[in-house]
């Protein structure tokens, strides 16, 4: 009878998904708040309670790490409003819903802006490599369905004229800058702009400002709002 050969454990308590999944949650808070440069790997294994080498393991270097960082970001974030994206819905229902879908999941992933932002200046200085690939990878196939999807409700006459190209980063920035820049607004009001009613109130005001922007009624005119 062959004997059987045990198998090498990887990550604390033989769970090398978990010990994985830990560290990349530890590289999101070390790279949101140090940005590439200044962020530790060391700090991230003790964040993480692994040591370095299986750090190494799961990751050859920090600029692998730092992709699947950008991967876990943009990766869910995409994954999700996609899911929207896809669904049977008239084109004002379906904006709707996906702009509600992005607000809601960068709610819930407040560091992720931070990540973003480090990394759209990290390119601005020539280290576009990562950029580029997430760019082909998550951006440009979001950036298409929405354009199908303005381009659809401008057909029915639902949304006003707009050129994909303007109107989808200002959307995005309307949904997004709020949380990037939240640590000012605590600053200058004195309260809490992630404490769940500003959130709320906060997500309301961006569903009404998209409306305003795009809706036409049913007269032709603009601007109207659901």
């Amino acid at each position: 009878m062959k004997a059987e050969i045990p198998r090498t454990r990887f990550g604390s308590r033989g769970r090398p998904e978990e010990s994985r999944a830990a560290i990349l949650q530890a590289a999101i808070r070390e790279f949101s708040r140090e940005g590439v440069a200044g962020a530790r790997t060391d700090a991230i294994a003790r964040a993480a309670r692994v040591n370095k080498a299986l750090l190494y393991y799961y990751f050859k270097d920090k600029e692998a790490l730092y992709g699947a960082v950008l991967d876990e970001v943009f990766g869910g974030l995409t994954a999700t409003v996609m899911n929207v994206l896809s669904r049977d819905l008239p084109p004002r229902k379906k904006i709707l819903a996906y702009a509600g879908a992005h607000f809601d999941y960068v709610a819930s992933h407040p560091s992720y802006p931070r990540i973003v932002q480090s990394e759209m200046m990290r390119a601005s200085r020539g280290s576009g490599a990562q950029l580029e690939r997430v760019a082909n990878q998550y951006f440009r196939p979001l950036f298409g369905k929405i354009s199908e999807l303005l381009k659809a409700g401008q057909v029915t006459g639902e949304f006003r004229h707009v050129d994909p190209l303007q109107f989808i980063p200002t959307m995005i920035a309307v949904i997004v800058f709020y949380f990037t820049n939240a640590p000012v607004m605590r600053v200058m009001t004195g309260t809490d702009p992630l404490a769940p009613e500003r959130v709320a109130q906060r997500r309301a005001a961006v569903l009404d400002f998209i409306s305003a922007a795009l809706f036409r009624q049913a007269d032709g005119t603009e601007g109207e709002s659901e």
